[in-house]
């Protein structure tokens, strides 16, 4: 099988029911900033040892290629298979991790700025970019349906993808780096 096909050659790509849109589009723009995010964590993994944490992001990289197929696929669309969307199940996992790292960490005291180990400088740009796939996905909800659960589970991933970097830098015994006036 090639990888090329030259269909999108005129700036139109297929959704998964198999309608076109321009590459340009907002559904476009945002599955493809969760792609962009995904490929974020994947760099983050290679700088980590804690096999704990580079698994739930395995994990998390698994429900965000499932993001990227749900908001592909418009939620009237007549298919013949099932999408996995994402589900309460998985912004409750977030929070628990959340949870999790956050009984681990000392309190805030004030902004952090990104950076320490290179696992949370990396963890860090995720949160950023998934800031822009959050707002991106927003714009869509208000002119196409998706589902609701995809805009929360973006939001607790950013707020999971903060205290994950946080989490790093204490594994790799570095210090946050606090903002300063």
């Amino acid at each position: 099988m090639k990888i090329y096909t030259k269909t999108g050659d005129d700036g139109s790509t297929s959704l998964y029911d198999g309608s076109r849109v321009a590459k340009s589009s907002l559904r476009v723009d945002t599955y493809g900033t969760v792609d962009e995010l995904n490929s974020i964590i994947g760099i983050a993994c290679t700088f980590l040892s804690d096999e704990k944490l580079k698994n739930d992001l395995k994990t998390i990289s698994n429900w965000l290629f499932n993001l990227g197929s749900d908001l592909a696929t418009p939620l009237d669309a007549k298919i013949e298979y099932t999408i996995n969307r994402i589900e309460q199940d998985q912004i409750d996992f977030l929070e628990a991790k959340i949870d999790e790292y956050t009984n681990q960490l000392p309190p805030l005291k004030g902004f952090i700025l990104p950076g320490g180990s290179s696992a949370a400088a990396f963890l860090h740009q995720a949160r950023t970019v998934c800031r822009r796939a959050e707002r991106l996905a927003v714009r869509l909800a208000g002119e196409e349906k998706i589902t609701e659960e995809s805009v929360k589970f973006l939001n607790r991933l950013s707020d999971y993808f903060f205290t994950a970097a946080r989490y790093a830098n204490k594994l790799e015994n570095k210090q946050d780096i606090h903002w300063t006036k």
